[in-house]
């Protein structure tokens, strides 16, 4: 590990669950992939993208970015099918990460933007894994946590039972997407994620952005199209600075992808933020941006 940073994060204190507005960050507009994405940016210098999860979208970073901003050109965007993007069941499914990936490619080209720093949470990470394969020439550092990269678990000890346990726990949610009880789902998708009580401890605003981006966890549930795989051969063959972060108390499915990545990836950093579950930069932000900006700063 560089940098100290396990020292770093043990002197900070962290935040509950948190959004605020991201001052002077108007909503713009870029064309890519023959879609429409919404995002904000501030700041001037070497480019920091932040890519969301599922159930997000670009206002998952709207306190983190004044904090980038400080040092670097710093953009959110919102993913396709997410809010406020033309949003449809029957649209991009939120777990088609090979997509996404290309259309982040192809919103940097939109933005002039040749090479970037990378920092993506959970299905955004996913996406930038199959980003940061294909376009390396593109990444500066990629900064990953938790991404849902089920591939990453075929072959390994103990793999099949952690997986097939997974699908239990969020075999209700995918039945309440599918029967279209999007409220029940949201509520039951939480909890999966972040433990019973999940759910009522978020606030508002983030309780709206979740309901803002359901039809993409819909399109999940009725899609026919094949889920992407990413695999540890590929992992091998990302040649950026990788920051790999998870929090201390995710469930075990993220956890092991985690000891994946950091077995596979040549160039990686692993860093478990205390306090946390699964949602790491909005559970603990304080000390996820820590962090994040000693990484790339090293980088």
């Amino acid at each position: 590990m560089h940098f100290g940073i396990r020292a770093l994060i043990a002197g900070l204190v962290l935040c509950p669950w948190h959004f605020t507005t991201a001052i002077g960050a108007d909503v713009k507009q870029v064309s890519a992939n023959g879609a429409q994405f919404a995002y904000i940016e501030a700041g001037q210098g070497d480019p920091v993208v932040l890519v969301h999860g599922g159930l997000q979208d670009y206002r998952f970073w709207n306190a983190h970015l004044p904090v980038f901003a400080k040092s670097y050109r710093a953009i959110a965007y919102s993913r396709q099918n997410h809010f406020p993007n033309a949003t449809s069941g029957d649209g991009l499914p939120d777990a088609a990460a090979d997509v996404h990936g290309e259309d982040l490619a192809a919103i940097l080209a939109g933005l002039g933007v040749k090479r970037a720093h990378i920092v993506a949470h959970s299905a955004g990470a996913h996406a930038a894994l199959f980003f940061a394969f294909n376009h390396p020439e593109m990444v500066q550092t990629l900064i990953i946590n938790e991404p849902p990269a089920t591939g990453l678990l075929a072959g390994t000890p103990g793999g099949a039972e952690v997986l097939k346990e997974w699908n239990v726990r969020f075999a209700s949610t995918r039945e309440a997407f599918r029967k279209g009880e999007i409220d029940a789902g949201l509520r039951l998708f939480a909890e999966a994620v972040g433990g019973p009580g999940t759910y009522d401890r978020r606030p508002e605003s983030d309780r709206k952005m979740m309901s803002d981006n359901a039809l993409s966890s819909v399109a999940d549930v009725i899609a026919t199209r094949p889920r992407p795989v990413f695999t540890c051969d590929m992992a091998k063959r990302i040649s950026a600075p990788t920051l790999v972060t998870n929090g201390e108390r995710t469930p075990e499915f993220f956890q092991r992808i985690v000891d994946e990545l950091e077995r596979c990836l040549p160039q990686r950093t692993r860093v478990k933020i205390p306090g946390s579950s699964h949602t790491v930069p909005g559970e603990a932000p304080n000390a996820y941006d820590e962090v994040v900006l000693a990484f790339i700063a090293s980088h």
